[in-house]
């Protein structure tokens, strides 16, 4: 396992483990992964749409003879701040900040001097932006912004909204924790519940695309691909880093299979939470294994997420109902998510008498929510034939 990346390097180059590379957490790399990826199939099926016709463009009027406005100088004054402050911060305390980069960088630590000549450096910069702008401008404008151009701000919007739903939905299935420490729980970078994210980031998103008139049914067809795929490249890093996102124990491996054993059964040695037993002769901060092996889930995840990925990429361009293509990804979703929660680690919820975990009981609804959407799209598209 790689809980960072010197542990990657180590492995692959014989470097020594928990050297500075060790700051970049092997989970937030692949996150980060999951997100550029999204965000370019995301990409791809929207300018798709726009050359068929599907997404239109908004005409806007831009005044080239602006200067920056004062947000555009406060933004930059305060980015200018936290780059200053953490930067020196980080430089002259890199030992703290290699232990623990999320608590130092949510902490008082810093320089106040180096943060205000980031102040300095960075309004400054935007000030000169805007002179030379105005010196250039030919006056107001006319643009065309397609739905694909916007893919920054989509992105960025659902990728923070769904960090956020991430972890509320985390904090509800551990409570207890959450109450004895509020801040620093909220704070911490673990714990994330993937419907949380899901389910927040698709409110944000749609506020957002309300707000500029971009046909949402359109988006949300597009966006189904690129949803399962980043999610696949997600849980990638679920297994890499051995978060805690596996299996429950894994039984005695049958004669049948053929495929390698640690894809049935796998120890996550030297895994970031350092549960298990300690690992003979290892040196780090992360020497442990489980004993027993426990299923790969993620592993499992990342299979059935692509697939599904790929067969929603390969009907895109099949299906003539519009949000048709979203409802089969949350059938989808469902079914994959409702399937692997049997053989995962989970607080369960007695539901009508039923034992279920948060995840089966989202991923219920959504399937619900998908097959009953998918007959009402099919019902009204074939009545208006």
């Amino acid at each position: 396992m790689y809980p960072d990346l010197s542990y990657f390097f180590h492995a692959v180059f014989g470097t020594s483990v928990d050297n500075w590379t060790s700051v970049f957490k092997t989970f937030g790399f692949f996150l980060v992964l999951a997100i550029l990826g999204g965000a370019f199939f995301l990409y791809k099926e929207l300018k798709r749409k726009a050359d068929e016709g599907l997404l239109t463009p908004m005409q806007i009027q831009v005044d080239t003879s602006k200067t920056n406005s004062w947000w555009d100088l406060f933004s930059n004054a305060v980015f200018g701040f936290i780059l200053g402050f953490k930067g020196y911060g980080i430089a002259s305390n890199f030992e703290v900040f290699q232990d623990d980069p999320a608590g130092f960088l949510l902490s008082g630590e810093g320089s106040w001097l180096f943060g205000l000549l980031g102040v300095a450096l960075m309004v400054g910069l935007k000030y000169w932006e805007g002179q030379r702008r105005k010196a250039t401008a030919v006056g107001i404008q006319t643009v065309k912004v397609y739905p694909h151009d916007r893919i920054g701000d989509i992105t960025m919007i659902a990728a923070i909204s769904g960090v956020i739903g991430a972890k509320i939905f985390a904090l509800i299935e551990d409570l207890p924790t959450f109450f004895k420490d509020p801040v620093n729980t909220f704070l911490s970078g673990s714990g994330l519940a993937i419907y949380g994210g899901l389910i927040v980031g698709f409110f944000s998103v749609a506020y957002y695309l309300r707000l500029k008139k971009i046909p949402i049914v359109q988006v949300m067809d597009a966006v189904a691909p690129a949803l399962i795929i980043g999610y696949g490249i997600g849980r990638l890093g679920c297994h890499f880093s051995g978060d805690g996102d596996w299996g429950i124990t894994a039984l005695a491996q049958p004669g049948w299979w053929f495929l390698p054993d640690w894809l049935w059964a796998y120890d996550y040695p030297q895994n970031v939470l350092n549960e298990g037993i300690s690992i003979e002769g290892c040196t780090g901060n992360y020497c442990h294994r489980l004993n027993p092996a426990v299923y790969p889930t993620p592993l499992y995840e990342s299979i059935m997420a692509f697939t599904i990925g790929g067969i929603l990429w390969g009907l895109r361009k099949r299906t003539q109902v519009p949000g048709i293509l979203f409802a089969l990804y949350l059938m989808f979703n469902g079914m994959e998510r409702f399937a692997i929660e049997k053989i995962r680690v989970n607080d369960d919820y007695s539901v009508l008498g039923t034992s279920l975990t948060q995840a089966e009981i989202i991923a219920t609804l959504l399937f619900l929510i998908g097959a009953i959407s998918a007959f009402l799209l099919w019902y009204r598209h074939r009545k208006k034939r």
